[in-house]
């Protein structure tokens, strides 16, 4: 969980520019203590200053929820849909701060208030190399303030990138870095460049010949010696910060205990239903992709179904993962299939995201919280299809709807 001094630190990075006028909100149905009640909510200062049943004093401006649902924003712990506003064609790169622009645009439409973007610092050169990941960081540093969503890096550190340490060790001390999740995809692209198809991707994401990223990957995997200092390191790194840490695809129990025993208590896509059964069973919180949900399934073959985990108790979060309008779809689409109701449906975006990053100030519509409030239109009961209609980050309206 994120302690106060880093807490205090990403504030200091990502500030308000301006404060929020007062608002009320008036006629939705507000998701206040896990059911739905018709009621008036008055932001000031960017936090929920009271929930009413009637108007009471007049504020600076208001909004109009009759027919809409008022619901916690969504906190997207792990998004990295923005890699396609940087590279939306292999090797063709756009501005970093234009491409955070575009993402931070999109997100705030469907009804994402605080966002992680989940940044890939690989042994790769190119889109998840270090150019890329220092730019990234940067430019954020350089938006802060200026952006819709509150928003944070989700760090993806491939664990064999030995050489990497030095350059994250300030960024997760000084709380530029939110979370850390260990990842090692090093046998899947050895995977990859077996197969024609998947290894034609990589030169152009990597600026490399399929040749010199062949020598490259061999030359990472010869060190694999340093692996369990680097990861140990890292670990260190993330709590002595209080930064939540995270293992990634964690193939088997053994994997989930390992990072486990370094202090990651997030499991973010299991690849068997034994290890998120596991992790759960030791109330630790299992994140899953709700593009998964959304689409039926894993675009990966053999992964676990996200909808089936949620109904069987064993996913607690969805996250955009390569999505961003899939949060909001996907738990529509766990309520309209009878997976779940809405009251609890909705936690998997907003309060328990929350609950895991230690982020105590959100994920709930709740006297002295910050105002990150979403105002949905549901659709037809025989058809919901979900509406942001606008969406208040800090009581700031990030999106508003023609519709409003």
């Amino acid at each position: 969980m994120m302690n106060d001094r880093t807490a205090t630190t990403a504030a200091m990075l990502f500030p308000t520019v301006r404060p929020a006028p007062a608002l009320t909100i008036v006629g939705a149905l507000v998701l206040v203590g896990g059911c739905f009640e018709e009621a008036v909510v008055r932001i000031e200062a960017g936090h929920i200053a009271e929930i009413a049943g009637s108007e009471g004093r007049a504020a600076d401006t208001s909004l109009d929820g009759r027919g809409r649902l008022l619901l916690p924003g969504i906190i997207d712990l792990h998004g990295d849909a923005f890699e396609r506003s940087l590279m939306p064609r292999p090797g063709v790169r756009f501005p970093t701060a234009l491409a955070l622009d575009e993402a931070d645009r999109v997100m705030a439409g469907f009804g994402i208030a605080t966002a992680l973007h989940g940044v890939t610092y690989s042994w790769e050169p190119g889109l998840r190399g270090r150019e890329t990941f220092l730019a990234l960081t940067k430019a954020l540093r350089g938006l802060r303030g200026r952006l819709r969503c509150d928003t944070h890096l989700h760090l993806r550190f491939e664990v064999h990138n030995h050489d990497g340490l030095e350059e994250v060790a300030p960024l997760i001390a000084d709380g530029t870095i939110g979370v850390v999740a260990f990842n090692d995809h090093l046998a899947d692209i050895e995977e990859d460049l077996a197969n024609p198809e998947k290894a034609a991707r990589y030169p152009g994401r990597t600026g490399l010949t399929i040749e010199d990223f062949r020598a490259l990957m061999h030359r990472v995997g010869g060190r694999a010696a340093e692996l369990e200092a680097t990861v140990t390191a890292l670990a260190g790194m993330a709590a002595a910060a209080g930064v939540p840490m995270l293992s990634h695809d964690d193939a088997d129990l053994a994997t989930r205990a390992r990072y486990r025993a370094l202090g990651a208590r997030i499991a973010e896509f299991p690849l068997t239903r034994a290890v998120a059964a596991d992790a759960r069973a030791r109330g630790e919180h299992v994140v899953m992709g709700a593009p998964n949900v959304l689409r039926g399934g894993s675009h990966k073959t053999g992964n676990p179904s996200a909808a089936e985990l949620v109904g069987a108790g064993l996913c607690s979060i969805l996250t955009s993962d390569y999505y961003y309008p899939a949060p909001l779809h996907a738990v529509f689409r766990l309520v309209g299939e009878g997976v779940l109701p809405l009251e609890r449906a909705w936690d998997l975006v907003a309060a328990n995201p929350a609950a895991a990053l230690g982020l105590a100030d959100r994920g709930r519509v709740e006297v002295g919280r910050r105002a990150d409030l979403l105002l949905v239109d549901p659709g037809p009961d025989d058809a919901p299809r979900p509406d942001v209609v606008a969406n208040l980050v800090e009581g700031r309206r990030a999106f508003v709807s023609t519709m409003v």
